[in-house]
């Protein structure tokens, strides 16, 4: 029963119950006598004291979660021949969680920070063809500030928001795996599953501790991926739930409000339908940026990296780039993708006629690809992102950023 998982809401009576039975009014005779017997207490669960002074819970089980939590970092208070380790000056390890004012809040934190992506998504800012003024902007954002803060202060205090907008498939969220890449900041990928909750009220404060989660690691990065499904437009005229308004409204509070800090918290949004955000969020995304379908010299590195080719069939390459107007990074990936499965099916066709099994060792090699198969994916492959793309330089010329050089 130790290690089961403690209840995520508690009222004030069950949550004084448990703390008083596992660590409280029910241990203080036990306490009292294992203090007559030399032995050091904590909180109703005692340390076994030995004679050079260092000291370890019997049990860390039996500690609440947010008893562990408190006690991250702090170490052993004492250390061999009773000398103290209270003097050293050594920075101490910076806590999970920022000190919250009730359980309930506190486990409302530990979901929030699953979603913090601690791994390498491998991502290099060489790695995404085109799109320079969005890694520009994104680096005067993130990158620059923390290298340089001695410059961003004042008037140029780096960019709070910037959203990424265009077609599907561009490279939006390839951004964002860069800036988690190659910022040294705490990244936080969040989506509408993470701040939205059946319990009513339960939305709003997962936005509020998530920004106290960001401002307690920061720098910070907070990614906002699809933010068109977490905040839309707000009006009466628009069938608009009561639990969602509110969550919009707090969203916009922590952003930009009375609550806002000097810590380096760095909203980084993306969406394909920004003419569905409210108002109030595009002005607290200071720089919204157009990610456009890439430009045929982004299409032509992108087929040279992604389909090697013999270099007499430079000409595939020029045809490919003239005829993959409209096509998004995806589209071109696809493409490719379609490209380099012809002389596998050829293999696969040879195969099929064997009435045995090959082994791994007799197996055909796969032919290089010819014309014939860059024509032939061609024919098979359609773009998907070029029918709103009016749309999108619409929005641009009204509400975008501009880097004019």
């Amino acid at each position: 029963m130790a290690d089961e998982p403690l209840p995520t809401r508690w009222s004030f009576q069950e949550f004084k119950l448990h703390y008083d039975t596992k660590f409280g009014r029910k241990r203080e005779d036990e306490a009292n006598d294992m203090s007559a017997n030399g032995q050091t207490v904590y909180n109703g669960n005692h340390l076994s004291g030995t004679s050079n002074g260092s000291a370890h819970v019997k049990n860390t089980s039996d500690l609440a979660v947010y008893e562990q939590y408190r006690n991250q970092g702090r170490g052993n208070s004492a250390q061999s021949n009773g000398i103290s380790s209270a003097g050293v000056d050594e920075k101490q390890q910076r806590s999970l969680l920022p000190p919250f004012e009730s359980a309930e809040v506190r486990s409302l934190a530990e979901s929030l920070c699953r979603d913090i992506i601690r791994g390498n998504p491998d991502v290099k800012w060489e790695s995404i063809k085109g799109l320079e003024n969005a890694k520009r902007l994104l680096k005067e954002a993130v990158v620059m500030p923390i290298k340089y803060p001695k410059y961003f202060t004042g008037l140029l205090t780096p960019w709070k928001g910037i959203l990424l907008f265009g077609p599907p498939g561009t490279g939006k969220t390839m951004l964002a795996k860069a800036v988690a890449t190659e910022c040294k900041t705490t990244f936080f990928n969040i989506s509408a599953s993470s701040i939205v909750s059946k319990w009513r009220g339960d939305s709003e404060k997962l936005v509020k501790v998530l920004f106290e989660l960001a401002r307690h690691h920061a720098p910070s990065t907070i990614f906002l991926d699809e933010i068109d499904a977490i905040i839309s437009q707000r009006g009466e005229g628009r069938s608009e739930h009561e639990a969602s308004r509110r969550l919009k409204t707090e969203l916009l509070i922590q952003m930009d409000g009375l609550t806002k800090t000097d810590e380096l918290v760095f909203v980084l949004a993306a969406t394909n339908l920004p003419w569905e955000l409210d108002a109030a969020m595009l002005r607290r995304l200071e720089k919204r940026i157009l990610v456009p379908l890439p430009e045929p010299e982004a299409r032509l590195a992108m087929f040279e990296e992604l389909l090697p080719l013999k270099s007499e069939d430079k000409l595939s390459y020029d045809l490919l780039v003239n005829k993959t107007e409209g096509f998004s990074g995806s589209d071109i990936r696809l493409l490719c993708k379609e490209a380099a499965m012809q002389p596998l099916r050829r293999v696969m066709a040879f195969l099929e006629e064997k009435q045995e099994l090959v082994p791994d060792d007799e197996l055909p090699k796969i032919g290089p690809i010819t014309h014939e198969d860059v024509e032939v994916a061609l024919r098979n492959t359609r773009p998907s992102a070029h029918l709103l793309a009016h749309r999108y330089e619409k929005f641009n010329a009204d509400y975008g950023s501009q880097i004019l050089q």
